[in-house]
């Protein structure tokens, strides 16, 4: 059996898909969450669980003692790593990294190059600066190396754009501007222009060469205080227009070849009914990956036939592409639609064997904490898992789990 790492601020996911498909799993992650440790022979922390980021020399401690067993065929990274490439050379040097390499995600995470790539491409994305724009009002501040919309700042309050949430019908609300813009601004934050429409994303599988798009996804994005667009979750595979599958999937494979991209990835772009404009690029195993898992005891997945995490391998080490989707980006009437949301704690609580007891009976939720373990409001406590014939019905049964849980959590913390 092929023994596999694999590394993130949370890595469940990744370690369920490469224990469903087969591999000898060693979970490196901050959480230890408890399905994250049944889904793996060995876990090993790699940072606390209250700084929601990776410990630099846990995790290369870590790395160094797998490269010495000599079982390991190296080692895949999840979240954590988006605006830290140096700690991906550091940790490829110790173990192999399958997936996209270091200097590659530096590029590709540089305002400048990726989007200057888009421009000569003539793919379209929402306006960008490189110093603060004048007026304000309409732009966002961004952190290139930053990850689920935490970096994201409004420069001003926003003028007539707006930018609706796919969970909400209502327009995202005022929060607090930028009142002191950094000047000169940091190489890796750059201004973008808001643009109208729907949050989505495409997951993709890159060889270096370019890519196959596996389907595209609507993101659940919320405010939170002084951050209006956190990451919140995803739901996947949705319909969407040839004409919008043709024009990502060129994007996609124009991106791929351009930056080295290999492996599982996702591209976010705003899409508001008729265009589409690209936000960034994400060259790691996204969230919506878990969209896109073969299941035991379930037909082969049609989107990555062995499973996803066999075919960022066969992409990373071999250059094989999975075979173009029947249903990619059109009908899908005959596919369920998969959706997972993360839960956050409302206020500060401690949970008790109770109510982490009670967590882990509720059909549907996963990330599951420890009992006795603290949270802060805004703080993931779990995430909860749907799944029906569309994408409204999905979000509906979403917010009723993440509901149910919340008032779990009240009456029982």
């Amino acid at each position: 059996m092929t023994v596999l790492a694999v590394a993130a601020l949370s890595a469940r996911v990744l370690a369920e898909a490469a224990t469903e498909e087969g591999f000898d799993v060693v979970a490196l992650d901050v959480f230890g969450d408890a399905d994250t440790r049944r889904a793996c022979s060995e876990w090993l922390s790699i940072g606390d669980p209250g700084g929601l980021q990776l410990d630099a020399e846990r995790l290369l401690s870590a790395l160094a003692m797998l490269a010495r067993r000599g079982d390991v065929t190296g080692w895949v990274a999840g979240s954590g790593f988006d605006g830290r490439p140096d700690l991906l050379e550091r940790g490829a040097a110790l173990l192999p990294l399958i997936g996209t390499p270091a200097d590659a995600v530096r590029r590709v995470r540089e305002p400048r190059a990726f989007f200057g790539l888009l421009d000569a491409a003539g793919i379209p994305h929402p306006p960008v600066l490189m110093a603060a724009p004048t007026g304000g009002a309409g732009w966002l501040l961004k952190d290139a190396g930053g990850c689920g919309g935490w970096h994201i700042r409004r420069v001003a309050p926003q003028s007539v754009d707006k930018v609706r949430s796919p969970q909400r019908d209502d327009e995202v609300p005022e929060v607090p501007d930028v009142q002191d813009v950094p000047a000169p601004l940091p190489a890796h934050c750059y201004f973008q222009r808001e643009m109208r429409g729907e949050p989505m994303s495409a997951t993709f599988i890159a060889n270096g060469r370019g890519a196959r798009v596996l389907g595209f996804n609507q993101l659940i994005v919320r405010p939170f205080g002084t951050r209006p667009f956190v990451f919140c979750g995803v739901l996947g595979p949705v319909p969407v227009p040839a004409s919008l599958a043709k024009g990502l999937g060129d994007a996609v494979d124009r991106l791929a070849a351009a930056f080295s991209l290999r492996g599982l990835g996702s591209l976010d772009f705003m899409f508001d009914g008729t265009a589409f404009g690209v936000l960034e690029v994400n060259p790691r195993p996204p969230a919506s990956m878990a969209l896109y898992r073969h299941r035991s005891g379930q037909p082969a997945s049609q989107w990555a036939p062995g499973g996803v995490v066999s075919a960022h391998l066969r992409a990373c080490l071999h250059g094989e592409l999975p075979p173009v989707p029947a249903a990619v980006g059109g009908d899908l009437a005959t596919h369920a639609v998969a959706g997972t949301e993360i839960v956050f704690a409302r206020r500060p609580l401690q949970l008790r064997a109770a109510a982490a007891l009670r967590l882990a009976g509720f059909a549907g939720c996963h990330d599951l904490p420890a009992s006795a373990t603290r949270f802060e409001a805004g703080d993931p406590v779990c995430s909860v898992a749907a799944s029906g014939p569309d994408a409204a019905q999905v979000r509906a049964l979403l917010a009723r789990g993440c509901e149910a849980v919340h008032q779990l959590l009240e009456t029982h913390p």
